[in-house]
């Protein structure tokens, strides 16, 4: 599979999970008062995936599986994020507590945008791979978008 082909797959997997996400809070009933549930419900499907892709390359044959305690270490921090990440998506798209639900084309929108700057500035500065002006001038143009939807949906 090309890159550009599997870019585009991710990229249509994980906007698909932000929506459904966004689906899965509005069918929490009004008196639930926590949807960490949920959250766990999301988990179990993702290692079920992973399992299943497991036992595909197993069957397959010939694969080294063994990763280092680093890689364990910080595969582990990820799932850390993304778990408490989860978590709060579940309390933004539901509302609640004083707060107002927040739409999906408002929250997703700036959330996986402000992803790309904070990707960008992390990878420049802490593992110091090259940033082109045409990668500067993009993630200039989605903070801008970023806070055109900010405004609009104050607005």
């Amino acid at each position: 599979m090309s890159s550009l082909l599997l870019i585009a797959v991710i990229t249509a997997l994980y906007a698909s999970y932000n929506l459904l996400v966004k689906v899965s809070s509005d069918y929490v009933p009004v008196n639930v008062t926590s949807t960490v549930l949920a959250t766990i419900c999301l988990q179990v499907a993702a290692l079920t995936a992973s399992l299943c892709f497991l036992s595909f390359l197993l069957a397959r044959g010939g694969q080294v599986l063994m990763l280092s305690t680093r890689a364990y270490l910080w595969a582990a921090s990820a799932g850390l994020c993304i778990g408490v990440a989860e978590i709060f998506y579940f309390y933004l798209f539901r509302g609640g507590e004083g707060r107002e639900a927040v739409a999906a084309n408002v929250a997703i929108p700036i959330i996986v945008s402000g992803t790309i700057a904070i990707t960008l500035i992390v990878s420049y500065f802490l593992f110091r791979e090259p940033l082109t002006p045409v990668q500067l001038g993009g993630t200039l143009l989605v903070i801008a978008g970023m806070a055109l939807i900010a405004v609009g949906a104050a607005g």
